[in-house]
């Protein structure tokens, strides 16, 4: 664990949206921590420091609420559609060495045959990895592929420890050439600068 992510929680007992709305103009996220059995806690986290940890997929925070830690990972963030402001944090209780089943962000890297395209069909694997040890991303090389190639889940090399748990057969990229445009395509593309130009030309005048 880093220093970044030693988080001091603030355990709180009031409830309610007005509650909530004045947390946060205070800079504070409300959250509630579950887990292992144990009762929902509810506690209020510093809001700028928590907002950049969580910036990473499956955040881990080591929290220390009223003088005792606690290690949780970040398992939902509900976020304002509009303003994208943190509303509340889900977070799960874990445990040093135990695993814990996650969504891992796929990363392409590498660059495939001239002339074809990466289609990136899963964005996420599913593994099981250690609650300490979660990777951030997982990075899949197209380096050199030609059209037609594909890779799945079972093709992907894991982070050491980590098991896969999305199925083998799943998609993960294709590699393919990008269609010729038709004739009708370049003659819809034709009429349509023409009219662009037309546009301009009257705009001018």
């Amino acid at each position: 664990m880093s220093e970044d992510t030693k988080v001091h929680a603030e355990l709180r007992e009031s409830f309610g949206k007005g509650f909530a709305r004045r947390l946060r103009a205070a800079g504070k996220i409300p959250a509630v921590i579950y887990g292992h059995g144990t009762e929902p806690v509810h506690v209020a986290l510093p809001g700028h420091q928590v907002s950049l940890i969580i910036r990473r997929a499956n955040a881990l925070l080591e929290l220390d609420i009223e003088g005792k830690a606690q290690l949780a990972l970040v398992k939902d963030v509900q976020k304002d559609p509009v303003h994208q402001i943190i509303e509340h944090i889900d977070l799960l209780v874990v445990k040093k060495g135990e695993k814990v089943a996650i969504d891992v962000p796929i990363v392409v890297t590498g660059e495939s045959a001239a002339g074809t395209i990466v289609n990136l069909d899963a964005t996420t694997l599913s593994i099981e990895a250690e609650a300490t040890h979660i990777p951030q991303n997982i990075e899949v090389s197209v380096e050199g592929l030609e059209e037609g190639a594909h890779i799945t889940a079972a093709d992907v090399a894991l982070p050491k420890g980590s098991t896969l748990l999305s199925e083998p057969e799943v998609l993960v990229v294709a590699i393919s050439v990008p269609a010729a445009p038709s004739e009708d395509d370049a003659e819809a593309e034709g009429e349509a600068a023409e009219a662009t130009e037309a546009a301009e030309e009257a705009a001018a005048e």
